[in-house]
């Protein structure tokens, strides 16, 4: 049931009345519904209540419209030490019974704002509370901030409190917390670094909140530690001012003013980039005045980019000369470099160029590095050092290999390590070029006459070289060998012949000599020896001499006789008749060797011939 109080206006509502003995036995009055209190100050709500007569009161209690259940204030962790109940004794006439209630609350907070009510708790069961309660404001002193437009590097500042009513003007300002006058208003210059607040006049210990320009904004940022290239960053700028700044970022660009700039306390990077890194300010502003930070460095790790190789000097390198080769790639921290010839490390130290100095020709080959740093690594592109070099010493071979027969065929070839491939001109010792371009020269037919010294000369671009010399033995065949022992064994044989006629003609006319000279001096008991027959070879001459010998007794036993004359000839060569020797070849000259030829003189015994004497 609803009761009104004539003279507050207010309702307290019952909330649990088990025995009801008439509408004036329970009432609930507040002085005041409205109370506006400074932070940090202390306040009193009171109250007057009434209730039956009979009714024992077992507990008293306020509490507010924080919590969906009334919760006694004594409980409420937040009044914890800081609330006070006073219950003077009530007094019971007649039918009802009278009291009064107060409580007070020390140290005052923003959050104490609230509507605060009484209520009974009576042995009957039954509580009641009353409704509404009163409803406390805690407020704060404002500063108010007035630009006027005549004035633009200082403000005004106005004292304003909900607790006062408008055009109030009992307030002392303070700068730096010393008093410097009193008024509803003060001026501020902009930027200034004091600080300033006000009070109301009696009230002094609970100045409002000092209202002042930005301070050097800070700038941190999350997560801490290092920034990787992907993950996801956040800024953040703190400036203390009041009233509460506003943010500003901004990019720092060498030599230029900040870029594009962000509004906002927070800068964020979802994900961060290696093009975020750099120089950032944070700008703090309200109407007191504006501070910017230090400049606030992101420093993005992130592993190698746009790993590249160049060659210094650029284009054909020639051998003896020198070649840089650079390596470079966008890393952060410094990528350290490995390089490669042909796929193949390379002992090199990991920052420095690569250089070939000077360049050999065995250094041409194709080349790249890779960058690595504790983020990753990445091969660069490849660059081909082509090495141009003058041809080396060439080679000369002969297929086929051995001796070389007359009527056959040879080729010679020529190889010689050049850059570029070297053009081929061959040459005949004495006898200038052959007028044979290329790397093989074929010679069919081949004659003894082509037989010599041949070398070929390699050339390019860059020089030439000459091949040492290469010596063709050419052999005759077999036809012309035969041929011309034939005409040698002829020519011999006739020799022979003539010089064996010519003794025998010797020895016949000597000894026809002594026998005229035996004649006039005593008989020649000898029988005149017959005309020479023709014998069919000497052999079978030298024998019928040695028989006559034995047949007839020899006076003179100084004329010389042929006994015999032995030829031998080669295995398998046939001597013509009528000639003593044989044609014996050797290495491609041919000689004539006498096997034998034995002279035998008569001893003084007929039947006895002399000892052989070999001529050779």
């Amino acid at each position: 049931m609803n009761l009104r109080t004539a003279a507050t206006g207010f309702v307290a509502f019952l909330l649990s009345v088990p025995a009801l003995q008439g509408n004036d036995d329970w009432a609930f009055t507040y002085p005041s519904s409205n109370i506006c209190a400074l932070r940090g100050s202390t306040v009193e709500i009171r109250c007057n209540y009434k209730y039956p007569k009979g009714h024992a009161v077992e507990k008293i209690q306020w509490f507010t419209n924080k919590h969906d259940e009334p919760v006694d204030l004594k409980d409420d962790t937040d009044y914890t030490g800081r609330v006070e109940y006073s219950f003077p004794e009530h007094r019971c006439r007649y039918y009802s019974c009278t009291g009064t209630c107060t409580l007070r609350i020390r140290g005052l907070t923003l959050s104490d704002s609230a509507e605060y009510k009484f209520r009974i708790t009576t042995n009957h069961g039954g509580a009641y509370s009353g409704l509404p309660g009163v409803k406390l404001s805690v407020t704060d002193l404002q500063v108010k901030v007035v630009i006027p437009p005549s004035s633009p590097n200082r403000v005004q500042l106005e004292c304003h409190s909900m607790c006062h009513p408008a055009g109030y003007d009992g307030y002392i300002w303070y700068r730096d917390g010393t008093q410097r006058h009193q008024g509803r208003f003060t001026w501020f210059n902009i930027n200034s670094e004091y600080r300033t607040s006000c009070a109301v006049q009696g009230s002094e210990h609970l100045p409002s909140p000092s209202v002042y320009a930005p301070e050097t904004p800070s700038v941190g940022w999350t997560p801490p530690g290092v920034i990787k290239e992907g993950s996801s960053v956040n800024l953040t700028c703190t400036s203390e001012a009041n009233p509460v700044a506003k943010y500003t970022w901004s990019k720092v660009t060498t030599g230029h003013p900040p870029g594009h700039s962000v509004q906002g306390q927070q800068l964020s990077f979802h994900p961060i980039q290696s093009s975020d890194s750099g120089q950032y300010l944070c700008t703090a502003e309200n109407e007191l005045g504006t501070e910017t930070s230090s400049s606030f460095s992101i420093d993005v790790k992130y592993g190698p980019k746009n790993t590249s190789v160049i060659p210094s000097p650029p284009g054909e390198t020639m051998e003896g000369g020198s070649v840089t080769l650079s390596c470079s790639s966008d890393a952060n921290p410094a990528a350290d470099y490995t390089w490669f010839r042909d796929n193949q490390p390379l002992l090199w130290e990991p920052r420095r160029p690569y250089t070939l100095d000077p360049v050999r020709s065995k250094d041409r080959g194709t080349y790249h590095c890779q960058a690595e740093n504790q983020y990753g690594y990445l091969g660069s592109n490849s660059v081909f050092i082509d090495v141009l070099y003058a041809p080396k010493t060439p080679s000369v071979s002969v297929r086929p290999p051995g001796e070389i027969k007359e009527g056959g065929s040879v080729t010679l070839s020529c190889s010689s390590d050049a850059n570029p491939a070297a053009d081929y001109t061959w040459f005949r010792e004495h006898g200038g070029s052959v007028e044979e371009l290329g790397e093989n020269y074929t010679i069919s037919n081949i004659t003894t006459e082509l037989g010599g010294n041949y070398y070929c000369e390699a050339r390019n671009a860059v020089g030439l070289q000459n091949s040492t010399l290469m010596f063709l033995n050419v052999t005759a065949t077999s036809s012309s060998s035969v041929t011309t022992i034939t005409v040698v064994r002829g020519t011999v044989a006739v020799l022979l012949a003539t010089i064996l006629l010519l003794i025998f003609l010797w020895m016949r006319r000597k000894t026809a000599s002594r026998k005229a000279g035996g004649q006039g001096g005593r008989p020649d008991t000898r029988e005149e020896s017959p005309p020479c027959p023709v014998y069919d070879n000497v052999s079978a001459l030298t024998n019928r001499s040695a028989s006559a010998a034995q047949r007839e007794p020899i006076e003179e036993q100084d004329d010389p006789h042929y006994a015999s004359i032995h030829i031998s000839r080669s295995k398998n060569q046939e001597v013509p008749r009528g000639f003593a020797g044989a044609l014996v070849e050797s290495d491609h000259t041919e000689q004539v060797l006498y096997s034998a030829i034995n002279l035998k003189r008569p001893k003084a015994v007929p039947d006895k011939l002399m000892s052989d004497t070999t001529i050779k």
